[in-house]
């Protein structure tokens, strides 16, 4: 006799860990609420910042440069975040990097004419130098806050947050904007950051503690002598740890590696809406949905077939490698449905890439050196996504490639770097394995 209700136990049981993680540890619910919540007033205010620069100029490279502000603010504070994440209690700092975000989006309110503009400018890039804290410090809290059985599903379940946040944040933006205007969205934005702030607040976050590198034999220093003293020597130690553990640099430029033509590619999603689908924002509204649903599933499916955590150095390699692949097909299409198939299984593998890393990262960090490390990678990321969309648009602006030839070019460029992955580092790895499981290893 079959039992019908057998695909629905099994469908209940594949997500039982996730429920039981967010039900059984109080502190890493409240971490993940606060992240939710967070990561809505990214994606919430921030075609509000849009509407408010085109309020008082056309320009598009005005309307380009907050995405260059955004990233490049990201990375040039990414190494002095590392310093602070490692140094001091996170818990405070990410509650201090929210009531700064909040402060930041009260005082857009500011910004009442062209010449004021760069108001808006300036509160972007501290509003992401305080990103720059929060996301590693956030990152780096969870294996503080998750018994290591449950360390893959609460990166999933953080992932997956993320995925959805993005898919439905900047449309609900997008009608509050409309709807209330930009100053209304402003304040919402705002409010959204000292929840955020409340939970964190609420929550238990253990941390190693760490002395400053320079007292020994000297005395106490003050606050500010302290980080200036040694913010430099913590950096270099940052820079070192990674050299002299190469099995925890390989995960740290996983990221990084994709990004230097997936950032491109997501970039010309802006101007496959437009020009080949000529569906404008609706279109982009539905291959951005796709790439949240890709990146949301895609964790999910890796966690079910790759539980050997030996195996995910070639699992990341192989995503990048699937990611360009499918990008391919999205360059050789201009049918909606298509690229909607093929930019969710592209993001999906970019979801396990993001994952597989972050968790080895995690596992293999110490404690003490754990904000450094995901600051390093954040940095990485936040320049190999600058540079592929810088190059990606000045090559369109001169018209040295259509688009769709562009696309082809970067999917290919991604699946050689995918290719490159499997025959080096994830041989490496290979290598590194067998001599740490051998006897005289």
């Amino acid at each position: 006799m079959i039992d019908n209700k057998t695909p629905k136990k099994a469908y209940y049981q594949a997500f039982t860990p996730f429920f039981e993680l967010i039900k059984k540890y109080p502190s890493f619910r409240r971490l993940w609420i606060a992240q939710a919540i967070s990561n809505f007033g990214d994606w919430f205010g921030l075609l509000a910042l849009y509407a408010l620069v085109q309020r008082y100029s056309d320009s598009e490279f005005l309307l380009g440069l907050v995405i260059i502000v955004k990233m490049l603010s990201l990375a040039f504070f990414s190494p002095i975040a590392g310093y602070l994440i490692d140094r001091f209690n996170r818990r405070l700092l990410m509650i201090i990097c929210d009531g700064g975000r909040a402060l930041s989006l009260l005082l857009m309110l500011l910004v009442q004419q062209e010449s004021l503009l760069w108001i808006a400018y300036a509160l972007t890039s501290f509003q992401m130098m305080l990103s720059a804290i929060f996301e590693p410090a956030k990152t780096a809290s969870i294996p503080n806050v998750t018994p290591p059985e449950y360390l893959v599903d609460a990166n999933i379940i953080s992932t997956a947050t993320w995925s959805i946040i993005f898919t439905s944040g900047m449309a609900i933006g997008g009608f509050a904007t409309k709807w209330i205007g930009v100053e209304g969205v402003f304040v919402l934005d705002a409010l959204s950051y000292l929840v955020s702030a409340w939970f964190i607040y609420r929550a238990v976050i253990p941390q190693e503690e760490r002395c400053p590198s320079n007292t020994k034999g000297q005395n106490k220093s003050s606050f500010w002598e302290d980080i200036c003293q040694n913010i430099g020597n913590d950096i270099v130690l940052g820079i070192c740890y990674l050299r002299d553990n190469q099995q925890i640099l390989r995960p740290a430029v996983a990221k990084g590696t994709s990004t230097i033509f997936l950032g491109g590619l997501v970039y010309m999603l802006v101007l496959v809406s437009d020009s080949i689908l000529q569906m404008g924002s609706i279109g982009l509204g539905l291959l951005y949905a796709a790439r949240g649903i890709g990146t949301g599933i895609g964790p999910i499916i890796a966690r079910q077939y790759f539980t050997d955590e030996g195996q995910w150095i070639m699992v990341m390699g192989a995503s990048i490698t699937l990611s360009g692949t499918m990008y391919l097909v999205v360059g050789l299409t201009d049918i909606l449905w298509m690229m909607f198939v093929f930019v969710l299984l592209a993001h999906a593998a970019s979801g396990a890439n993001w994952v597989t890393s972050t968790v080895l990262l995690q596992v293999r960090s110490e404690d003490n050196f754990r904000g450094r490390v995901f600051s390093t990678e954040w940095l990485l990321f936040t320049l190999g996504n600058s540079l592929s969309v810088i190059v990606a648009s000045i090559l369109l602006e001169w018209q040295l490639f259509e688009l769709q030839q562009l696309i082809t070019l970067y999917a290919v460029g991604l699946i050689v770097a995918g290719l490159l992955w499997l025959a080096t580092v994830a041989n490496w790895e290979r290598n590194w394995l067998q001599k740490r499981l051998s006897p005289k290893g």
